[in-house]
């Protein structure tokens, strides 16, 4: 039996989560459910993309991912069914598998059309659920829907190039548990227009010059302990999805806060890159 996750902003104060599962379960009593985040923040496209993008593909071929973040279909925002990198995503054409569709061709998608539809207000029990399970027992895409090709993308993972090279302009696209920055800087992009010269990036009111690989390459273990960087100190690093991080080292939102606290940056704030 295939995977069926589930990615959602519904979180778990209210039943919803729990009566996707039900409904599953009351089809396919066998079925392997598993929950990337229902933590989304509501409506939040871009984080809801990033998330799928850096998840999926721990999941093996033919994982059936069900997402539901601003699902309700209007006739500018489609129900649909993909069948990209060998997984399928049953989804509402917002934009939310940008990320993924941008660097892989899908294989097929589908606009879903299926016979006597609820037409409610939980589209994701009464759409989304039927077409995951009939998939996870062998149907295909074309029974579900016919062929679509207006897929939307989302232009904020975009990040602007400025001065005729000499500047990258991008932006804050999540922010994480621990209050740790992503931009959608990729290091692809940042090297193509870096072309080994010196660089400062400016977030608020900091400016930085190195970008390191992981978070303890701030530390320089040659030295003594109290001569150290360390915990509470500002890094930049191309993180494990390979997108320019802001963090603070062994930060924790709840004590000494996150580079997002401390930054004072949030959702679509500016961040820029200058080569000199």
């Amino acid at each position: 039996m295939a995977i069926i996750t589930l990615t959602t902003d519904f979180g778990y104060k209210d039943h919803f989560v729990g009566v996707i599962k039900g409904a599953i379960y009351s089809e396919l009593a066998d079925a392997k459910i598993v929950d990337i985040s229902n933590e989304i923040s509501p409506f939040n496209i871009p984080e809801c993309a990033y998330i799928l993008k850096n998840s999926y593909k721990s999941f093996p071929k033919g994982t059936i991912h069900i997402v539901g973040v601003d699902s309700e279909p209007t006739p500018e925002n489609q129900h649909i069914a993909i069948l990209v990198d060998g997984h399928y995503f049953i989804t509402a054409n917002n934009g939310v598998i940008g990320l993924i569709t941008s660097e892989i061709t899908p294989e097929k998608v589908v606009e879903i059309n299926i016979p006597n539809p609820e037409h409610g207000s939980f589209p994701v029990l009464d759409v989304f659920v039927k077409v995951a399970c009939h998939i996870a027992r062998g149907g295909t895409l074309e029974v579900v829907g016919k062929l679509f090709n207006k897929l939307k993308d989302i232009r904020e993972f975009a990040p602007r190039i400025t001065e005729n090279g000499n500047g990258i302009v991008g932006s804050v696209i999540y922010i994480d548990n621990f209050g740790n920055v992503i931009t959608n800087i990729e290091r692809h992009t940042f090297e193509a227009y870096r072309k080994g010269r010196d660089f400062i990036l400016n977030a608020r009111n900091k400016k930085i010059t190195k970008i390191y690989n992981k978070y303890s390459d701030i530390i320089n273990f040659d030295l003594e302990k109290d001569r150290r960087n360390g915990p509470g100190d500002l890094l930049a690093l191309f993180n494990s999805s390979n997108y320019i991080e802001l963090a603070i080292y062994k930060s924790d939102l709840n004590t000494v806060g996150g580079a997002s606290t401390l930054l004072g940056l949030d959702y679509r704030d500016t961040i820029t890159i200058d080569f000199k």
